[in-house]
């Protein structure tokens, strides 16, 4: 449901971002790295068995691979906006979610600005695959984002969002509300004010 609901939005953005007309040219960052902290909250835990909680196949099977209800992380992506309000990037995202699911995802992040330059709305649109081993491996998420940037210097923003991540491990899944602060370092030094003459 989750998928589903994620590519639907993530297509109305692409066809409203391709309806919008230009007045001129729009700034565009060109290539930039992004890297973000973020810190969420488990809304709840959902498990393919239903199994009792006392069980020792409950417990052997399915309690170690429950999350805690807080996770923390560090994503860095790299990426190259080549329209003014879309960019595409990928790159390597970690959470720690429990003291054995450290987990370290690939990541593929669309990415839709509106208003680009200065103070631009984006929204990330977030697809990840675990490739490293822990207690839980093959595991994946879908997440969105949404945030503001405000330009700090001719290269450089800061960023403040919303995250919204929906994990699924072997035996469980989750699903984690939170907040992300990152930066991001830009080529075309024109994007913001800073860089105009």
């Amino acid at each position: 449901m989750m998928k589903n609901l994620l590519l639907f939005f993530a297509l109305f953005l692409i066809n409203q971002v391709s309806g919008q007309t230009t007045e001129g040219k729009k700034p565009k960052m060109d290539f930039y790295i992004n890297p973000t902290l973020n810190l969420g909250y488990n809304l709840g835990n959902s498990i393919k068995d239903n199994q009792n909680k006392d069980s020792p196949y409950y417990q052997q099977y399915i309690s170690p691979y429950l999350p805690n209800k807080i996770t923390y992380g560090l994503t860095v992506v790299g990426g190259y906006n080549f329209l003014p309000n879309f960019a595409l990037g990928t790159g390597l995202k970690y959470s720690f979610i429990d003291n054995n699911f450290h987990l370290l995802y690939w990541v593929i992040q669309p990415k839709f600005i509106f208003g680009p330059g200065d103070e631009p709305f984006f929204i990330d649109v977030n697809y990840g695959k675990q490739i490293n081993h822990a207690v839980v491996s093959n595991s994946d998420f879908w997440g969105l984002k949404l945030g503001k940037q405000i330009s700090f210097s001719k290269r450089l923003s800061q960023e403040g969002g919303l995250i919204l991540e929906s994990h699924k491990f072997e035996n469980s899944s989750a699903v984690f509300l939170g907040l992300s602060y990152g930066i991001t370092l830009f080529s075309n030094k024109n994007y913001t004010g800073y860089g105009q003459d």
